[in-house]
């Protein structure tokens, strides 16, 4: 695998280099992961001149915690509590002569930008901005594989909580049960904190899952997602509980569940993210919902949970091949419930079959 990091440093430096600086400072934790292979906490890399090397804090013993960082990466450890990793970067890239040094303003403190320009003085410290997380978009196929085993990870928990007794258990228990079989079917944990949502809470976008326990007639919604090897996917399903569903429910799931549909069915390369969102966006609005409609209809997920594209009305931008994605529609009725159905899916060229469905858990309108 070093040559997949050191391909992608090369295409980082090849950016760097455009804009006029020698040596990047790279602290976004996702960030350093991505370019490093691994990365013990708090760690720093930097694209040096001369050499890249990752620099961190703390004793010898501490290990990163997917994998072991590049080899041909030189390690700079500082002793104990020896400072701050980037400010030691910065020194390290004035050591090699550096004249300008880009860094991600967006992650770095106020306090750290300044102990940088005290500590190097003469360097000319550059904006970076995004250009490791656009490079991120696209995932290779180990990366995808990845996303991959975490949705069949997902299906699993979620599969296996389905054929439990659900009724008069808690939102909170029910939450707790499922990251409990996240990590016993293999995953590192949750993506997220996870979300079940039952009665009037249900199809509400980023529940916290409370005390209020499962009662006969309820929607139940699950959102729920896996880490493995640092890699992030979710899912998102509505149930009912216990009874045949009303007609309410039923109306309000096929058309939440059409536009799902019509999201997944837009996804393709060179398709504007705009245009995804306002396919699933106009099923919903077509059936009077236009006021309970979430802020997006999806996004971009890899090392982060919430990456880009974001699948959004004012999105800028054209999907790639080979991006995984969020299709998540939902709806929320106040004081009675709602459905939200979310899949993770990868990008693919009609050649290809088009979308690849990770998440395989039914869609159908259960009654658990």
């Amino acid at each position: 695998m070093s040559e997949v990091y050191e391909a992608r440093r090369t295409r980082l430096r090849a950016r760097c280099n455009a804009g006029g600086s020698q040596s990047a400072l790279i602290s976004r934790p996702a960030n350093v992961r991505y370019l490093a292979g691994a990365a013990p906490q708090n760690a720093v890399l930097l694209l040096g001149r001369t050499e890249d090397v990752l620099v961190f804090a703390g004793p010898p013993d501490d290990r990163p915690t997917h994998g072991h960082p590049d080899d041909s990466l030189r390690l700079h450890t500082l002793p104990g509590s020896g400072g701050d990793p980037a400010v030691a970067a910065a020194d390290l890239a004035t050591a090699q002569r550096a004249d300008s040094l880009a860094v991600e303003e967006h992650h770095l403190t106020v306090a750290r930008h300044r102990a940088l320009r005290q500590v190097a003085p003469r360097l000319r410290l550059a904006d970076l901005g995004g250009a490791v997380e656009q490079l991120r978009v696209v995932k290779d196929e180990e990366e995808l594989s990845c996303v991959r085993i975490g949705a069949e990870i997902v299906d699993q928990a979620l599969g296996e909580l389905l054929e439990s007794i659900l009724v008069g258990r808690t939102e909170r228990h029910l939450a707790l049960e499922l990251e409990r079989r996240l990590v016993d079917h293999g995953a590192d944990g949750p993506a997220f904190p996870t979300a079940v949502a039952t009665g009037p809470n249900a199809g509400r976008r980023g529940h916290r899952p409370t005390d209020r326990r499962v009662e006969e007639g309820d929607f139940l919604s699950v959102c729920l997602g896996a880490v493995y090897r640092g890699y992030r996917c979710e899912i998102g399903r509505t149930f009912v509980i216990g009874t045949a569903p009303a007609d309410w429910q039923i109306e309000l799931y096929d058309l939440v569940f059409a536009a799902q549909r019509a999201g997944r069915e837009a996804l393709a390369p060179g398709a504007a993210c705009r245009d995804v969102d306002r396919a699933a966006r106009q099923v919903l609005d077509s059936g009077g919902y236009a006021e309970a409609l979430p802020p997006l209809t999806g996004h971009g997920l890899g090392l982060e949970i919430d990456e880009d594209p974001q699948l959004a009305p004012a999105a800028m931008g054209k999907l790639d091949a080979c991006v995984p994605v969020t299709v998540e529609p939902g709806v929320h009725l106040p004081g009675r419930g709602g459905v939200r159905i979310d899949d993770t899916l990868v990008v693919r060229p009609e050649a290809d079959g088009g979308p690849e469905l990770l998440t395989i858990t039914t869609k159908e309108l259960l009654a658990l």
